[in-house]
């Protein structure tokens, strides 16, 4: 239980709050990160955005791109530019070929591709870093920066211009970097050009956070002030039975300027996390008190308190450091010399409070249940939203290792403690595993499930309004706007619905390629991604 005393009806770090959401979000209709805010809900402000749309006759499409042959990573959108991360199947610079990690940086308003960041894949184990799988996690922008954790398990900090302004570093080992390793190592470096990624810095998760990556890294950045806050995926071995870093944290906290590592979770989830880490961090404000959110890949959502200066200052890491700051051979903090483990200077975040999604599962010697379809423990892939002092998230048995049963829950955030049985608002039960984030809008909450089915549900009682049967499993969330609902399948199908309590069928359309990614509004466009294109939609 933490001490929350010094920040009962403190307006600082709300009023911080404030000036951030004015920086990070500084344009209203730009979406500079997957999710609405901090609060991560799948909900966009946007209005007259378009119902419908057909690839083949071009209506209502502004511009098409073609990406690689597997993107499961959702499209951002901030200063002119879209950023979504894909594989290299289809290869834009002749030097990069092979299977490799892309994130393609486009122009909003014609889709012309400004540059992009390849990176080699890790050779020790298919299972650290997926065949063909690319990078999945979507980038987070603020201001001149991209942050993105790639393929190989690194959080990275690039330039959003590219090359060109320069190489500006502190980082200028670029050629090194994209270069493949191990047995495809060419005789040489790659050479950079003008189509290359600028890369500020690195922290690799794997050596300097001690996790072990597992399949592929999907991490959504939440920032909040100077700190970086990120799912570290850690994971299984390739037996799909061991935890080979028992001690490995499950949320890190970095410093945007530096890399440096600043603190993690002291909870010792990484023993009893079934399959993987990917359920990324969202944020909200409980009684005037920023309050960390975050779903463990045991199945137990958490709360914790931020990191704020004072802490920094007695643990004895350094102030405030601006990335303008590090210039090349000045004296600075690199994410090479940031500590390993909990311990030294690294801080502990403070939880205040734990919520078992699914009390009754299996606690101990959690693997045996691998391949369990009918018992197992749960595990939560999307993201924790929060909405008027409620968390609603969605969970249960692993999609790929575990049983089929799944909810949507409500969890009272207001409390403090193991709030298991006292923060329980309701419970909804969905057909068969779930990969979604909630969309909560207008009093309703939407989520598709891997039963193939889409719910609609009170957001105060979790009473079901409608249910809709699909073709296809949903890897992706829903996204309300505009008084729609819109969603792809891995079946290829896209549909819109009414924002309603009425089940209304707006449109329909048969895309051809598998959906992993959610929508995207901004500036009056919805960004639709499929396993190979992206579309730019606008009525």
């Amino acid at each position: 239980m933490t001490n929350r005393k010094r920040f009962t009806g403190s307006k600082t770090l709300a009023a911080c709050c404030a000036l951030l959401s004015s920086s990070l979000f500084g344009s209203a209709a730009d979406q500079p990160q997957w999710g609405h805010a901090w609060s991560r809900n799948m909900i966009s402000e946007e209005k007259n955005l378009a119902e419908a749309f057909d690839p083949k006759t071009g209506k209502n499409i502004r511009w098409t791109a073609k990406i690689g042959t597997e993107t499961h990573s959702t499209p951002v959108v901030a200063g002119g530019r879209v950023f979504i991360g894909t594989n290299n199947g289809e290869p834009r610079d002749p030097k990069h070929q092979g299977d490799r990690g892309v994130l393609m940086c486009f122009d909003e308003k014609k889709g012309d591709l400004l540059w992009q960041l390849v990176v080699p894949k890790r050779e020790e184990d298919p299972y650290h870093d997926w065949p063909k799988s690319g990078i999945s996690s979507p980038a987070t922008v603020e201001g001149d920066r991209v942050y993105v954790v790639s393929n190989r398990g690194e959080v990275m900090c690039l330039d959003v211009r590219g090359m060109a302004n320069g190489n500006d570093g502190p980082y200028h080992d670029e050629s090194v970097h994209m270069t493949p390793r191990g047995t495809n190592a060419p005789p040489q470096p790659l050479q950079v050009g003008p189509l290359d990624a600028d890369i500020i810095w690195i922290f690799d998760l794997t050596s300097g956070a001690g996790i072990w990556s597992h399949d592929a890294a999907h991490s959504s950045i939440l920032i909040q002030g100077q700190h970086l806050y990120l799912n570290s995926g850690t994971g299984v071995d390739n037996t799909h039975k061991r935890i080979r870093t028992p001690d490995a944290p499950s949320l890190v906290v970095l410093d945007k300027a530096t890399g440096l590592l600043v603190a993690r979770d002291d909870e010792h989830i990484a023993p009893n996390v079934f399959h993987c880490t990917w359920s990324a961090p969202s944020l909200g404000e409980v009684n005037d008190h920023p309050l960390i959110f975050f779903a463990g890949g045991n199945g137990v959502v958490y709360s914790f308190d931020l990191i704020d200066q004072s802490s920094r200052r007695e643990a004895g890491l350094p102030g405030k450091v601006e990335t303008q700051d590090l210039k090349p051979g000045a004296e600075k903090i690199t994410p090479q010399s940031a500590p390993t483990s909990v311990g030294s200077n690294v801080l502990k975040l403070k939880k205040v409070w734990q919520f078992d999604f699914d009390p009754t599962a299996p606690k101990e010697d959690v693997h045996r249940f691998n391949s369990n379809r009918r018992e197992s423990p749960s595990n939560i892939y999307g993201m924790p939203v929060f909405f008027r002092n409620r968390i609603y998230v969605a969970g249960g048995g692993d999609l790929f290792w575990g049983k089929n049963e799944a909810w949507l829950k409500c969890i009272d955030a207001t409390k403090t403690g193991d709030i298991t049985r006292s923060g329980e608002i309701w419970s909804y039960p969905l057909d068969r595993h779930v990969m979604s984030t909630p969309a909560v809008h207008d009093g309703l909450v939407f989520i598709a499930d891997c039963g193939r089915k889409v719910h609609c549900v009170d957001a105060q009682t979790g009473k079901p309004y409608w249910t809709h049967e699909i073709k296809g499993d949903v890897w992706a969330s829903p996204l309300a706007a505009d008084g729609k609902v819109y969603l792809g399948t891995r079946s290829g199908e896209f549909w819109v619905f009414a924002a309603s309590k009425e089940k209304r069928i707006l449109s329909f359309i048969e895309l051809g390629s598998p959906i992993s990614a959610t929508v995207t509004a901004a500036n009056g466009v919805i960004y639709v991604a499929t396993m190979t294109h992206v579309y730019a939609i606008q009525p």
